[in-house]
């Protein structure tokens, strides 16, 4: 079986390097999922502070993206990106183990 992969898009490595900056923090974004949302599953992210030892870490741009390994098994093989519109500016996890989502994007189903 192959190694599960994810990645972090450009853009989403440019804004979280932004946010991190100004907080003055590392630039390394967590994703990490957990029970709930309108879908089942929802996506949660923050800045961690270091990698943990079982860890996914992805770098792009000089950000890593870090995923533990539980949420990895309902993640592997996604983009985070992030993405401006008319609706506002969000991280979005692009996921091809889900089989269901709710309009926002913040949440889904396997």
């Amino acid at each position: 079986m192959d190694a599960p992969t994810m990645k972090l898009s450009p853009a989403a490595a440019a804004r979280v390097a932004a946010i991190a900056a100004k907080q003055g923090k590392p630039a390394i974004l967590r994703l990490a999922v957990d029970g709930g949302g309108c879908s089942g599953f929802q996506y949660r992210f923050e800045l961690a502070e270091l990698a943990e030892a079982d860890d996914l870490a992805v770098e792009t741009d000089g950000v890593t993206l870090v995923v533990d390994p539980v949420s990895l098994d309902l993640v592997a093989g996604s983009t985070v990106d992030f993405v401006e519109s008319l609706g506002g500016a969000a991280f979005r996890v692009e996921n091809p183990l889900a089989s269901a989502g709710c309009g926002c994007g913040s949440s889904f189903a396997v």
